[in-house]
C-alpha cells in the first residue's frame, strides 16, 4: 500500500520552489491534449480483467479531425488491450508515423499482464502494486508498445491518476521522461488512491534526482468560495458528505457558481465551465494546461459522459469551441509535452498569427481586456 507520507507530499508542493520553466505573463498560454485512450468496460462494476473491448478505437479519427483542424498533436496514452489488439492499435500507428498525434503508456493493472495481483479497488492504483510488479507491468505495456507501433515510449500516465512512490524510479529505469499522472483537486484516498487536493497546476520535476517532468490534468475549484484551495477542498468535502446526501449541496454551490470543481475536459463539463477554469488560473499565473478525456467516450455507451448520439455530438462541439476559444480568442498555443523546451518566446509566438494552433493574438492583450471588462474579476471566478 502506497504510503500516506508520500501522498501528502504530492499536495504540498509549492510553486516557488517545485515548479519549473512556468512562462511569464509575456507568453502565450500553451495546450496540451491528452487522450485516456484504453478497452471498454463498465464503470459502475467491479473490474474485470475479462474486459478488454476496444471497439470504440474506430472512432477515434472524429477527435483526430478536430485536432487536425486546430494543428494540435494530442498524446494518445495508450493502454495494454489497445496496444496488443490490432483493433486498438492499428488506428494510432498512421497517426504516429505521420506525426499527428505522440503515443505514451497509459497502465491499468487489472488488465495489463503478469497478473499475480488480486484485483482490489486499491490495486487498481498502479503505485499501491509492490515496486516488482508495478515495473514488470509497466516494462510488459512498453514492450508492447514497442511491438505493435515500432516506438519506445518516454510519456506515462497512470491508470486511474495512481502514482506511488516507487513510480519516479521505475520511470527512470524504463527511460521514461514525462509523467502525465497528477490530478488536482481531486482526491482519491477513499479507495486506496492519491490525494492531489492540495497538489499543485504547475508542471514540476519528480523523483529523487527531479528528473521526472510532470503535467497535472488541469483541474481546480472556481467560484466566490474558491479564494483558497485548502478552504476550498475542506467546504466541498463537508457538501458532499452523506449526511447533507439529501440536500445535494455540491450541486446547489455549483449552480449558484459558489464553488464548483471543474476539470479541463469535455466529460462531464460544459464549454463555460472549461472557460472559466481557464480564466481562473490564468489570473493565477497558470501558462500550462492539459485538456484531457477518455477514448471510449467517442462511442456512445462506454462512458457515463456519452450515453447518446446526442451526446456525442453536444460531446465534440464542446472540444470544438474550447480549443477556438483557447488557440483563438485567447491566443494560446499547442505543444506536446515533449516540445516543453522549445516554449516560444513572445516575439517568436507572433510567427504564429494565422497558422494553425497560432491564434490571432496575444495573451497580454486579452488578458488586459478582460481586466479592463472586469471579467477576471467576475464573482463566478
Amino acid at each position: 500500500m502506497v504510503t500516506s507520507h508520500f501522498f501528502s507530499s504530492l499536495s504540498r508542493f509549492s510553486p516557488a520552489h517545485d515548479t519549473v520553466g512556468v512562462p511569464d505573463m509575456v507568453q502565450p498560454p500553451v495546450l496540451m491534449v491528452v487522450v485516456d485512450t484504453e478497452e471498454e468496460f463498465d464503470w459502475s462494476s467491479p473490474l474485470d480483467r475479462r474486459a478488454r473491448s476496444v471497439t470504440a478505437m474506430a472512432a477515434i479519427e472524429i477527435a483526430q479531425a478536430i485536432f487536425d483542424d486546430f494543428g494540435v498533436r494530442p498524446v494518445y496514452v495508450v493502454d495494454y488491450p489497445v496496444v496488443s489488439q490490432e483493433a486498438g492499435w492499428a488506428v494510432l500507428k498512421p497517426l504516429s508515423q505521420e506525426k499527428r498525434a505522440i503515443i505514451g503508456a497509459h497502465l491499468h493493472p487489472w488488465v495489463n499482464p503478469p497478473f499475480l495481483e488480486e484485483i482490489t479497488p486499491a490495486h487498481s492504483f498502479p503505485g499501491n502494486l509492490p515496486l516488482h510488479l508495478e515495473r514488470e507491468k509497466l516494462a510488459a505495456l512498453t514492450r508492447q508498445i514497442e511491438s505493435s507501433l515500432g516506438i519506445q515510449p518516454v510519456i506515462y500516465k497512470a491508470g486511474r491518476y495512481g502514482i506511488g512512490p516507487n513510480t519516479p524510479t521505475i520511470l527512470r529505469q524504463l527511460g521514461y521522461m514525462i509523467d502525465l499522472s497528477p490530478a488536482p483537486p481531486y482526491d482519491f484516498s477513499s479507495c486506496g488512491g492519491p490525494d492531489f487536493s492540495l497538489a499543485s497546476n504547475h508542471p514540476r520535476t519528480m523523483g529523487s534526482g527531479d528528473d521526472i517532468l510532470s503535467f497535472p490534468a488541469t483541474g481546480d475549484y472556481i467560484g466566490q468560495l474558491a479564494f483558497s484551495r485548502p478552504v476550498a477542498h475542506r467546504l466541498h468535502q463537508a457538501a458532499a458528505h452523506p449526511f447533507f446526501r439529501p440536500l445535494r449541496l455540491p450541486g446547489i454551490l455549483a449552480r449558484t457558481r459558489l464553488l464548483e470543481r471543474v476539470r479541463l475536459s469535455p466529460e462531464g463539463f460544459t464549454l463555460d465551465e472549461m472557460e472559466r477554469l481557464t480564466l481562473f488560473l490564468l489570473r493565477q499565473g497558470l501558462r500550462v494546461f492539459s485538456l484531457t478525456f477518455h477514448s471510449p467516450s467517442l462511442q456512445p455507451g462506454c462512458t457515463p459522459y456519452v450515453q447518446s448520439r446526442q451526446d456525442l455530438q453536444r460531446f465534440l462541439s464542446t472540444l470544438r469551441r474550447y480549443l477556438e476559444f483557447f488557440l483563438q480568442r485567447l491566443g494560446g498555443i499547442t505543444r506536446t509535452p515533449l516540445e516543453w523546451q522549445s516554449l516560444p518566446t513572445h516575439a517568436e509566438s507572433a510567427g504564429h498569427q494565422g497558422r494553425p494552433g497560432g491564434g490571432d493574438g496575444n495573451v497580454d492583450t486579452f488578458m488586459q481586456k478582460c481586466l479592463e471588462s472586469g471579467t477576471l474579476d467576475h464573482p463566478s471566478l
